[in-house]
């Protein structure tokens, strides 16, 4: 089915139909069954899509998103393979890893799985103390929300806590922006005033599993506020936009625009808030969407449906990443200060042939099996039920 130049209550449907039954083969390409692990990228070729590299990283955030699968879509993804085989090589191998990142996303799938051996990941990820050291927002959100999600059995309350603080103490309350880092990381130099979409998302997501686990009143205020925040910035057309101020909570550099930001990591941050506290960004996340199906700076949608994958990114046509460093350098010596006429000098019309694995992971994620998506009728609202 082609979804250029239409929109309707039931494209919505047929749009996550079409991005999951995508993910699902998109994975399964970049599955590398010899060495247990998930590509680096799945690479435009000529006419062929090559696997590249190996991720840890990004295999361990594909177990998250099996763990709510059924079994039959597990094992076509992992050619026969089972989620918790995948995921005790990963486990095994923490005792030496000094990434929060991949120690935080192995605990996480490890409890979401019922793996026999999560609290291998869990004291791994305790030695790391997520609450006390220097962490980018990003990771100390995935450690947080590995800390309180799954059954509860191997749950780390006690170091929950300080990392919500540590995390709480990032938000930018003028803003409502996250920094870059934690509060004790200290970034310095031309970028130590900007943010990354990422750093909306993650938060908000930790802090509505941190509420529904604990209760906390102030994470679920600061998860809302966030949200509010990164949905006035969304663009015109859809677009989640790529870099902001810190301190002023403007946009700072608009591209790459992120096909994952549009149909998996936006509507994942935002349904576990609307879950939380019942706060409704639905109509941002259709217009995500809507975005991702038909980019008014291409010609053509990013879910490539010959091909059978969802391409990465829409950028800028220009050396490699001149016009962020510029926008930070330029904002940097004057909040409001911006390059004039970037979009004349550097179209954002180029397209990224590639696609990772994290993207079609967070894509089931977002929109879990089983679950219907369906648009009130009233209000015309996207839900999840």
């Amino acid at each position: 089915m082609s979804y250029q130049n239409q929109w309707s209550k039931s494209a919505v449907s047929d749009v996550v139909r079409q991005l999951r039954d995508t993910a699902i083969d998109s994975l399964a390409r970049m599955y590398c069954l010899d060495r247990g692990l998930f590509a680096f990228t799945l690479r435009k070729r000529g006419r062929e899509e090559v696997p590249e590299g190996a991720s840890r990283r990004y295999t361990a955030t594909v177990l998250i998103a099996l763990a709510g699968e059924d079994p039959q879509i597990a094992a076509e993804v992992l050619g026969g393979h089972s989620p918790e085989d995948v995921c005790t090589p990963l486990l095994e191998e923490l005792d030496d890893a000094k990434d929060l990142g991949e120690v935080a996303l192995t605990a996480w799938a490890a409890r979401a799985l019922g793996h026999s051996k999560a609290s291998m990941a869990m004291q791994a990820l305790r030695r790391m103390e997520p609450g006390r050291r220097p962490y980018p927002t990003v990771e100390l959100s995935w450690a947080l929300t590995a800390m309180v999600i799954g059954d509860g059995g191997t749950a780390d309350i006690d170091q929950a806590l300080p990392t919500a603080r540590a995390l709480l103490a990032g938000f930018h309350a003028d803003s409502g922006i996250f920094r870059h880092g934690s509060a004790q990381s200290r970034i310095r130099g031309l970028r130590a005033h900007v943010s990354c979409f990422a750093d909306f998302v993650y938060p908000i997501h930790a802090l509505s599993c941190y509420y529904l686990a604990m209760k906390d009143t102030r994470a679920v205020e600061v998860a809302a506020r966030c949200a509010e925040r990164m949905c006035e910035l969304q663009g015109p057309d859809g677009q989640w936009w790529w870099h902001f101020d810190v301190r002023t909570g403007r946009v700072i550099e608009r591209y790459p625009v992120y096909a994952v930001h549009q149909d998996a990591m936006a509507p994942m941050a935002l349904f576990a808030l609307a879950e939380a506290c019942g706060r409704d960004h639905s109509a941002s996340i259709e217009k995500g969407l809507q975005w991702l199906v038909n980019p008014p700076e291409n010609a053509g949608s990013l879910i490539d449906t010959e091909r059978k994958v969802i391409w990465r990114k829409v950028a800028r046509r220009e050396p490699r990443r001149l016009v962020r460093g510029l926008q930070a350098a330029a904002s940097r010596l004057h909040p409001r200060l911006r390059l004039p006429a970037v979009d004349a000098f550097f179209p954002p019309v180029a397209i990224d042939y590639e696609s990772r694995p994290y993207h079609m992971a967070w894509i089931l994620h977002a929109w879990p099996a089983g679950h219907a998506v369906r648009i009130h009728e009233e209000s015309s609202r996207l839900a999840i039920v």
